[in-house]
This record gives C-alpha cells, sequence and structure tokens, in this order.
C-alpha cells in the first residue's frame, strides 16, 4: 500500500507544479513558443520523475549533492561560451524571437546561481523541493543540451541564407547582431555553447541513473 504524501511533502509539490506552469508561461509570454518547449518538457519530465523518487524518499545528500554541483558548474562554463559567442542573439534569428543578451544574463548569470546555490542548501537538508529544481538541472540544462548539435541544421526564421549578422526589431526589442549559425549557409557545424554543452550532460546523466537506481533499491 503507497504511504500517502504528508503536508509537507503536499505544498512541496503544489510548489514544483507552480513552476512547471508559471515558468513556460512567462517564457513564452516574454520570449516565444521555444522557452515553453524547453523548459516546459524540462520542467514537466523533472516532475514526473521527481514525484516517483525524492519526493517520498529524498536520497543523501553525498549521492546527489556532489553531481549536482559539478551539473551547475558544467551549466557555468557552459554559459560563459554561449554568451561569448552569442547565443541569445543566435537563438534569436533562429526562431524569430526577442531574445536579449541583457534576458540572457539576467536568469543564467545572475538568477540562476542563487537558485543553485539555494538549491545546494536544499539537497544538504533533504527538503523536498530541492529535488525537483535538481532534476529540472539534470533533465533541462543537463541532457537536453544534445539540442546545441541540433541547432546548426535548422534554417533561421530571419534571412537564413545571408551569412552576415543582422540587427534588427523583433516584436519591439532591438537585437543587434544576431549571427547565422545555419550550417547550409556558414560552412561550417557550430552553435554558441556545443563545444562545452557535454560538460553539464556527463554528470547530469549519471546522475539521473544514479537517482533511478537508488529508488528502484
Amino acid at each position: 500500500m503507497k504511504n500517502t504524501l504528508s503536508v509537507s511533502q503536499k505544498l512541496n509539490f503544489l510548489a514544483a507544479c507552480l513552476f512547471t506552469v508559471v515558468a513556460p508561461v512567462t517564457g513564452y509570454v516574454s520570449i516565444g513558443l521555444a522557452p515553453v518547449i524547453i523548459v516546459g518538457g524540462s520542467a514537466l519530465t523533472g516532475l514526473i520523475c521527481w514525484s516517483l523518487t525524492y519526493l517520498r524518499n529524498p536520497v543523501e545528500p553525498r549521492i546527489i549533492l556532489p553531481l549536482f554541483i559539478l551539473t551547475v558548474a558544467g551549466l557555468q562554463i557552459h554559459i560563459i561560451e554561449e554568451y561569448l559567442m552569442g547565443f541569445a542573439p543566435a537563438m534569436s534569428r533562429l526562431f524569430g524571437i526577442p531574445w536579449s543578451e541583457k534576458s540572457f544574463l539576467m536568469v543564467f548569470a545572475l538568477i540562476g546561481p542563487v537558485i543553485y546555490t539555494l538549491t545546494s542548501l536544499g539537497l544538504y537538508y533533504k527538503i523536498p523541493v530541492a529535488g525537483f529544481v535538481a532534476w529540472f538541472i539534470f533533465i533541462g540544462p543537463g541532457v537536453a543540451e544534445f539540442t546545441h548539435f541540433i541547432f546548426p541544421l535548422i534554417a533561421p526564421d530571419l534571412l537564413p541564407h545571408d551569412p552576415h549578422p543582422l540587427t534588427a526589431s523583433i516584436e519591439g526589442t532591438r537585437i543587434p547582431e544576431m549571427r547565422n549559425f545555419y550550417f547550409r549557409t556558414t560552412g561550417y557545424y557550430y552553435f554558441p555553447g556545443m563545444w562545452t554543452a557535454v560538460l553539464p550532460m556527463i554528470p547530469g546523466c549519471l546522475a539521473i541513473y544514479r537517482l533511478l537506481i537508488k529508488t528502484k533499491k
């Protein structure tokens, strides 16, 4: 017979569900459809996996915390490459969305590390919702980084056959220097963040494996 959730677990589950809805909706309103697919898909998958594992049975910090720290450390190195090579403007050109570098830095370089730090503390004390954030990171910035290897194969929404950087206003937001990374146009296979994409992927995938194995046991 399954154990029912405690009041604390129910509140943690409610908070995770709220994030799963609010995050992609906010992304859709401010940027466009791409965040709904990427963020929403990762959050929903993470919610399901977390509710079947960590929510009911939080694992010991020594199992999850080192892998979480390695994942976010790899992610921060990965974000450096994305910023230097123009990930946000490239995504703007690829999908025709108004994603400015200021918005990119605000989310990934400023707000992100605060969330990672608090999540690390939560994992140490085995707070259930921290496990949800960890699952989201393992799946989103972790496993989903493979999309960087697909982006060069997709024709951009904006001037796909023009190899030159483009400056344009998208939905009222001026996006400068949107480079074209379409393989058929540039002749080289690359997209900002591709070189370091595996850094968060490796510990992220290992963490997922260990969490699922521990749950089966």
